[in-house]
């Protein structure tokens, strides 16, 4: 994704001067967060070097919560597992609806 690791580098190089220039600022929040950042470096290193995410999935969950707050509470569960199934288009349900 970020085109090798050249490119990491100079990635990880702009995220020490990140660090550097928030110390420099004095601006306690600022210097509160670089942390955090510190914390996540690895993860967010990775987030430039590997093109993976989880928009897909966040999607799904995303779809499935927006059913179940306008179904106003489904007596039961079969019925909402099988409206949130229908929804994301699962035709192989084997489960019978009288």
């Amino acid at each position: 994704k970020a085109g090798g690791s050249d490119k990491l580098k100079e990635i990880k190089e702009e995220l020490y001067r990140y660090y550097d220039l928030v110390k420099a600022s004095g601006v306690v929040e600022f210097e509160r967060s670089i942390s955090t950042f510190q914390n996540w470096q690895k993860q967010i290193m990775n987030s430039f070097a590997f093109d993976l995410h989880n928009g897909y999935v966040e999607g799904i969950n995303n779809q499935t919560k927006v059913i179940k707050r306008n179904a106003f509470g489904f007596k039961r569960f079969d019925r909402f597992r099988l409206k949130v199934l229908l929804h994301h288009q699962y035709k192989n349900l084997r489960v019978r609806i009288n």
